[in-house]
C-alpha cells in the first residue's frame, strides 16, 4: 500500500506542539528523529552496536507523519503549515521549518522507528523496555514493558523522564493516581508498579488511549483504567498524585480544576514546561498553589506542588 509521508523539519521546542497537529489532521503513525534522543542513547551501555550514520549534525527535530493517499490531501498540507506558523502565536518558536511531502510503501516506515528505542533507565531504579528488546533486570529494578506506537512516548524525553524520577519519590503504597494526558501509559504504569493502588489515565487523543491500554495489559495490571478525556473532564473522585505532562498553554488551562480532584495533602505534578513559558505557569500556578520542588533538564522544566496554606 502507498502512503504520503509528510516530514516537518522545525525546533525541539516544537516537536509535541507539531505531532499533534499532525494526528488531528488524521496521521496514520509519526515518526520522530530527534537528535538529542539519539545521542542520549548511544551512550548508554545497553546498546550491543551503534550505528554512527543515527547521529546527525544540529538541533532539529524531523517528524514524519504517514496519511493515506485520499482527494483532500493537498488541503491537509496546506492546513498543516498553516497550523504550524500560528504556533508563533503561542510564543513557541518553530525554528526553520520545513514541510517536504512523498510517496512510500508502508512497509518502509511501519518498523523503522523500532531501531531508536533500546532498553533504558530512568532514575534510580525504572528501566523502560521496548517490546521487541531482551532485558534481564537487575535487582530492585522496576521493568515497564512498553510499545510505545510511535509518537506516543517511550521514556526518552526530558518531560517523561523527569517525571518518572518525581513518580519514584512521591508514590506512596495505596496512593490514588491521576494522569492527564496519558500518551503510551507510560506515567500510568509506573505509578502502578511503584506501589499506587489505583491509577486513572486518560488521554483526549483516541489513539492514545487505544495504545495506552495495550501497554497496560501487557504489563499485567488490573488496576490501572484507561479512558478518553479532555484533561480532567471526565475523572471522577479524587488522587493522591494528579500528574499532567502535556504543553504550557494546557497546563494553564488544567491549572483551576485540580484543586477539587486532589485530596488532602496531594501532590500536582506538571511537566512538559518549556523554559520560556514557565513565568506564565508559575503565575497561573501560584495563585492555587505552592511550588515545592523543580526539575530541570535542556529546555524542559517539570514542578511539583501542594496546595496553598
Amino acid at each position: 500500500m502507498k502512503w504520503l509521508e509528510i516530514q516537518v523539519t522545525t525546533s525541539q521546542e516544537a516537536e509535541e506542539a507539531v505531532t499533534g497537529i499532525l494526528y488531528d489532521l488524521g496521521a496514520g503513525g509519526v515518526v520522530i528523529k530527534n537528535p538529542n534522543d539519539v545521542k542520549e542513547l548511544a551512550q548508554t551501555s545497553e546498546w550491543d552496536y551503534f550505528d554512527p550514520s543515527l547521529l546527525e549534525e544540529g538541533e532539529e527535530v524531523k517528524i514524519s507523519a504517514y496519511f493515506l493517499i485520499t482527494t483532500d490531501i493537498t488541503d491537509k498540507v496546506n492546513f498543516l503549515k498553516e497550523r504550524i506558523w500560528e504556533l508563533k502565536s503561542f510564543g513557541i518558536n518553530v525554528g526553520n521549518v520545513k514541510v517536504e511531502v512523498s510517496e512510500v510503501d508502508e512497509e518502509d516506515w511501519a518498523d523503522s522507528w523500532k531501531k531508536y528505542y533500546k532498553p533504558l533507565k530512568v532514575g534510580k531504579r525504572i528501566v523502560v523496555r521496548p517490546l521487541w528488546e531482551e532485558y534481564s533486570p537487575k535487582e530492585g529494578e522496576i521493568v515497564i514493558d512498553l510499545d510505545p506506537g510511535m509518537a506516543f512516548g517511550t521514556g526518552t524525553h526530558e518531560t517523561t523522564k523527569m517525571c518518572l524520577e518525581f513518580l519514584e519519590d512521591i508514590i506512596k503504597p495505596g496512593a490514588v493516581v491521576f494522569d492527564v494526558g496519558c500518551g503510551s501509559g507510560i506515567l500510568s504504569i509506573a505509578a502502578s508498579k511503584l506501589g499506587a493502588s489505583r491509577v486513572y489515565g486518560a488521554d483526549v487523543d483516541e489513539m492514545a488511549v487505544k495504545i495506552a491500554r495495550e501497554n497496560v495489559k501487557l504489563n499485567g495490571l488490573e488496576n490501572v483504567e484507561i479512558f478518553q478525556s479532555d484533561l480532567l473532564k471526565n475523572f471522577r473522585g479524587k488522587a493522591d498524585v494528579i500528574v499532567a505532562n502535556i504543553i504550557a498553554d494546557a497546563i494553564i488551562r488544567l491549572i483551576p480544576d485540580v484543586l477539587p480532584h486532589l485530596k488532602e495533602e496531594g501532590l500536582f505534578l506538571a511537566s512538559g514546561i518549556i523554559k520560556d513559558r514557565f513565568e506564565e505557569v508559575k503565575e497561573r500556578a501560584e495563585e492555587f498553589f505552592e511550588i515545592i520542588d523543580m526539575k530541570e533538564e535542556k529546555e524542559w522544566l517539570s514542578i511539583l506542588m501542594k496546595e496553598k496554606g
